[in-house]
């Protein structure tokens, strides 16, 4: 049984009439009753009921016209799909992100395209950046809201595209009663002497780096005490007084129970983020980044 033969079917299922169905097909009538009549002796069941001055469907035809018309519609989505991914284009897009350390730039760009795109589903996925980046490389993920970009080479930046859109304040993370949180701005010097607590290179890539090189511009190497998985394992370890951070200020969303935020009195930034794959095409994902690239330069 073909494709063909299926069309052939509906076509009279339809009409129920060979030769108002033959037109539609732009086929000769006879050839068409051999088909349904070549489909029939295949299944093994007559389909249809005919007479001179009628044709009807049996039972068993009304039941395998649900059949027919599914299959053909799901041989139609098929061709439709690949034909989609041949030109790169997606009916869906996958965004990683942080659910418990979001910013605005998310929300306002899923609104917008939203708009633009509404044929496209957008699916979301709470992931750590590491998580991100092994879904990134397999292309698990279409894009990674990631935050901070690893410096290290590895292979999973060898296969990725980054583009950098904000630049967030950084702050310093303090019991609350540190003798520092009673001071309006700190400098980063000041935290010279303390121990550090820090985002772990297991779930958090580049954030070492990263607080190691804004310390060392202050003339020293930070003490880091304790690694944490979860951004609100750096509230826990700094309200029981096991340490200090430094945190772009997003990190303010998370409950703070027991902890102070204090500005930098020489103003620092942390970058933001997003990447993709290089070889992934979709003009979806192409769409949304022109998005994100927009909203970034009305922020700034």
């Amino acid at each position: 049984m073909e494709l063909r033969h299926l069309r052939y079917f509906v076509a009279v299922a339809e009409e129920l009439n060979f030769t108002r169905a033959a037109e539609k097909l732009h086929l000769a009538q006879p050839s068409l009753t051999r088909q349904i009549h070549n489909l029939e002796e295949e299944l093994g069941v007559r389909l249809l009921d005919r007479t001179k001055s009628q044709v009807s469907l049996t039972e068993e035809g009304r039941s395998f016209l649900l059949d027919a018309r599914r299959l053909l519609a799901l041989s139609l989505e098929s061709v439709k799909a690949v034909q989609r991914f041949s030109r790169g284009e997606s009916v869906q897009l996958n965004l990683g992100y942080s659910f418990k350390f979001n910013f605005d730039l998310l929300p306002a760009t899923l609104g917008t395209f939203y708009q633009t795109c509404p044929q496209v589903a957008v699916n979301l996925f709470d992931m750590s950046p590491a998580e991100q980046l092994r879904a990134l490389e397999t292309r698990k993920i279409d894009l990674g809201f990631v935050g901070q970009r690893p410096l290290s080479a590895n292979k999973n930046m060898a296969v990725l595209n980054w583009e950098c859109v904000a630049r967030h304040n950084v702050v310093v993370v303090l019991p609350a009663r540190h003798s520092l949180a009673k001071k309006r701005k700190i400098l980063v010097r000041d935290l010279k002497a303390l121990f550090f607590v820090a985002m772990s290179e297991q779930t958090h890539p580049g954030s070492r780096d990263w607080l190691t090189g804004l310390c060392q511009q202050a003339g020293f190497t930070p003490r880091i005490l304790q690694d944490v998985e979860l951004e609100s394992g750096i509230m826990t370890f700094v309200a029981e007084g096991l340490g200090v951070t430094l945190a772009r200020e997003q990190i303010k969303n998370l409950p703070h129970q027991g902890v102070r935020f204090r500005p930098l009195a020489a103003a620092a930034k942390a970058d933001y983020w997003i990447a993709w794959h290089r070889e992934n095409r979709s003009r979806a994902l192409g769409q949304y980044i022109e998005i994100i690239k927009k909203q970034a330069a009305l922020l700034r």
